[in-house]
């Protein structure tokens, strides 16, 4: 199959997109990838439904937000769909499938006293399959989240197909360095372990919007003129999640910017990049065999201070996904082009060892157009 994928993280930056040709199993092939901004109108009703969702209690009715907020974002996806086709000279007739991760608006995994978390991304499925005359595979968490999971992260299976592309002998983590960061270790026999090490870019980008027009620290420019606040560093690095193993989650939400409150804008950047950087080690040191390489992914990547952290806290080489031939910016498009795939064919697209579900799950629902 030819798979469109789209995926919108938690910077609510852009819409990005990637075609890959699979069986659900394999990759045969690699299309065009992009991307296209989100419009300031999208991105404010994204916005107000995750201030609605972060006071929605577990008996209420889903916020009004939530809808204004799918079709908003359903609406961008088409617009994207259709730039990016007309701009890559394909027809809607030459794609198979369309697999979208929707955006999250809230991820709450399963306590020790709430057997099953709920996760929430929003987008009109439905209303995008009809727009592109396309089936729209997408729900890919909810599944998982209802028989136990953590429902994240979901990108390991495709993770652990990229490197048997890439004829990499493992064991190999990739880590993937988004609002919140996640790592997958493809071990010789397949036995998938993942789990999110803590947050990422999430964090670092609230405290520049919080305190600037920018949306970012651009090239790290910030974290790198100021000092790290080791009593911050150490109170964030105190918290539970980080003395528990995985599979687990995070929300970026879960970690509050008050111990860096009192902070310059520099060095808030520069300790909220020290706890990024020290919960990735933290997390890799906890995987249960020590990975030979790993390949970073995601807009994290791209941020040099972050990666010099990370690096100078590491035991193996660090590599950006581009030294391997794979296209950092769009694998997790990809991704959900591959969950679609699989979704399509009744594989399971999560496992106990990457959720902490109690067996394989299959996930994923389709919308068919009208």
């Amino acid at each position: 199959m030819r798979v469109l994928g789209f995926m919108t993280g938690t910077s609510l930056d852009a819409v990005d997109m990637a075609v890959i040709e699979t069986d659900g199993d394999t990759i045969h092939g690699f299309g065009p990838a992009g991307e296209r901004k989100l419009d300031p109108a999208t991105r404010s009703s994204v916005e107000a439904a995750i201030e609605a969702a972060r006071g929605w209690g577990w008996d209420e009715e889903a916020p009004a937000a939530f809808k204004v907020a799918a079709r908003a974002v359903a609406a961008a996806h088409r617009a994207a769909a259709e730039a990016f086709l007309g701009a890559q000279g394909l027809e809607r007739g030459d794609i198979d499938l369309v697999g979208v991760h929707g955006q999250t608006v809230l991820h709450e995994p399963p306590t020790a006293t709430r057997a099953a978390g709920r996760t929430v991304q929003l987008i009109d499925a439905q209303r995008l399959a009809d727009a592109l005359a396309l089936p729209v595979a997408h729900d890919f968490r909810t599944a998982d989240v209802a028989a136990g999971g953590q429902g994240a992260p979901l990108a390991p299976a495709y993770h652990a197909a990229l490197v048997r592309w890439s004829g990499l002998e493992g064991p190999v983590a990739v880590l993937n360095l988004g609002g919140v960061a996640n790592v997958t270790l493809v071990p010789p026999d397949g036995a998938l372990e993942a789990y999110d090490t803590g947050p990422a870019n999430g964090m670092i980008d609230l405290w520049v919007q919080a305190r600037t027009t920018a949306r970012c620290d651009e090239d790290g420019a910030l974290a790198r003129a100021g000092r790290v606040d080791e009593a911050a560093l150490a109170a964030y690095l105190s918290h539970p999640y980080f003395q528990t193993r995985g599979p687990k989650s995070l929300d970026r939400f879960d970690f509050s910017l008050e111990p860096v409150a009192g902070l310059s804008l520099e060095d808030g950047a520069a300790t909220l990049t020290a706890f990024a950087a020290e919960s990735v080690a933290v997390g890799l040191r906890s995987l249960a065999i020590h990975p030979t390489r790993v390949i970073a992914c995601g807009g994290g990547r791209l941020n040099p201070a972050l990666m010099e952290a990370i690096r100078t806290r590491l035991s193996m080489p660090l590599q950006g996904a581009e030294a391997v031939g794979w296209r950092g910016d769009s694998i997790e498009a990809e991704a959900f082009a591959y969950l679609a795939a699989r979704t399509a064919k009744g594989l399971p697209i999560s496992f106990p060892g990457t959720t902490g579900a109690p067996g394989p799950i299959t996930g994923g629902r389709i919308a068919r157009p009208a």
